[in-house]
């Protein structure tokens, strides 16, 4: 994805593009040589390597963590007002990247369940078929990519509602494709299972009707993406995927029937608009500054190639500016020495 930076109107110092010189750099968020990673907190100058399957771009080369890991902090932190006090935080099918993140939310009892399959740290070992937990005992749940595991993942929707408290809230991810129906077959053998739904242990993969499901199953649902929260430019910036789904859910009081979802809204908003100002600036810089060291490049050439000619500089008379090579690369060391100090 390339977001194109806001072009300038301002003239940069040189000789105009009419004496030959090429345009100013207009960059792009695609071409951009650094990004943030949410999950290390470090600016990362690397390439990003592939994820799971090949996919591309997918996988910070520090830290490992992949898009879903770094979106998930970032909403964390957005969240965090209404997280405060958790009593019980359940986890399911926990990861390194992300109980590091949920520990800080220092809640009383932090609980990684599991069935044990395989040799990552579990507090309890069981199946969210069948919660381990009393009803109405766990204030937030994150549930990231399990359910397409679940032959019977109505019945885990239902334990979900069950175990959550009145104010809980659930964090859910699954493997959704827009615009088509749950496809699923629990009895496919693996080869099936790798075709149609990309691992070998999964045995579906999500349509739209996975907000059916889990109104069935007596949750009430809102559907997040990077895009929707951050804006377009800010999620690629971040490397996370701009429209894969979060579903925020909560349990719907017994006697009642969860609401209709509202449609994902995409609206810019007064965040979204603030973060696209920020990388439109901060692209631009990147332009004027690919722009002076080009420009410097050439005036150090010319200077060669004047030394190598025997011909020296002609004297300026006194009082007279200095020459504009002089100027453009006077700009540009002090430019770089102030971005140096800046970091």
């Amino acid at each position: 994805m390339r977001i194109p930076a806001t072009p300038s109107t301002e003239q940069t110092s040189g000789p105009s593009a009419a004496e030959g010189e090429q345009p100013a750099v207009d960059p792009t968020l695609g071409d951009y040589p650094r990004r943030y990673c949410s999950i290390c907190h470090q600016v990362v100058r690397k390439e990003f390597k592939p994820g799971p399957g090949g996919r591309p771009d997918a996988s910070c080369p520090k830290c490992r963590s992949l898009e879903r890991h770094r979106f998930f902090a970032l909403l964390l932190s957005v969240l965090e007002p209404v997280l405060e006090d958790l009593g019980t935080l359940l986890e399911v099918a926990p990861s390194p990247e992300t109980s590091p993140l949920l520990a800080g939310l220092e809640p009383r009892r932090h609980l990684r369940l599991d069935l044990g399959a395989d040799n990552r740290l579990v507090d309890v070992l069981g199946s969210l078929t069948e919660v381990p937990l009393p009803d109405d005992s766990v204030d937030l749940l994150v549930c990231y990519h399990v359910l397409e595991h679940i032959p019977d993942d109505r019945a885990a929707m239902r334990e979900i509602a069950r175990v959550l408290s009145p104010g809980g809230l659930g964090l859910l991810q699954v493997p959704h494709r827009a615009g088509t129906l749950t496809d699923e077959d629990p009895d496919a053998p693996v080869e099936v299972r790798l075709e149609r739904f990309g691992q070998a242990d999964h045995v579906r993969f999500y349509g739209d009707d996975f907000d059916d499901r889990l109104a069935e199953s007596g949750l009430a649902l809102q559907r997040v993406t990077p895009r929707s929260l951050l804006g377009e430019a800010m999620a690629t910036w971040l490397h996370t995927n701009p429209d894969e789904l979060v579903w925020i859910v909560r349990a719907v009081p017994a006697g009642e029937r969860a609401p209709q979802p509202a449609p994902l809204d995409l609206a810019p908003t007064s965040l979204t608009r603030t973060l696209d100002a920020m990388l439109g600036e901060m692209l631009f810089l990147r332009g004027e500054l690919v722009t002076h060291r080009r420009e410097a490049r050439r005036l150090a050439r010319e200077l060669e190639q004047l030394r190598g000619s025997g011909v020296g500089p002609v004297p300026a008379p006194p009082g007279a500016p200095r020459p504009l090579h002089r100027r453009v690369a006077g700009r540009v060391r002090r430019e770089l020495r102030q971005r140096l100090r800046s970091g």
